[in-house]
């Protein structure tokens, strides 16, 4: 064996100019999703103001949304449609996982 004494092994500048990309992508990267998101936000603020005011316009009562939450809900029974359908009944053919059981509507107990 040759006598290669403390030989320093690591990344080098390559390494640090690698991460250091990366590094830097990323944030540009979460940089445009946060103002691509800012916007969605005020796009969907805008429309839901310009759809309140053109009910007023129009006299009519808009129609309830998921955005309004739960306070924008009338009494129970007022036939409002609930907010998603109804579960489907898995059919007899249906795979059914481990744990699943049939009588209950909740978590089933699993291992």
């Amino acid at each position: 064996m040759s006598g290669g004494g403390n030989l320093p092994v690591g990344p080098g500048i390559w390494g640090f100019i690698a991460f250091f990309v990366l590094a830097l992508a990323l944030w540009f990267l979460v940089r445009n999703m946060n103002s691509r998101l800012r916007r969605m936000a005020y796009r969907d603020r805008d429309r839901a103001e310009e759809f309140a005011a053109s009910a007023d316009a129009d006299g009519s009562k808009p129609a309830r949304t998921a955005a309004d939450g739960p306070e924008a809900a009338g009494p129970a029974g007022e036939g409002q449609a609930p907010d998603r359908p109804a579960p489907e009944s898995p059919t007899p053919d249906a795979p059914r996982e481990p744990g699943d059981d049939a009588g209950t509507t909740g978590e089933g107990s699993r291992p």
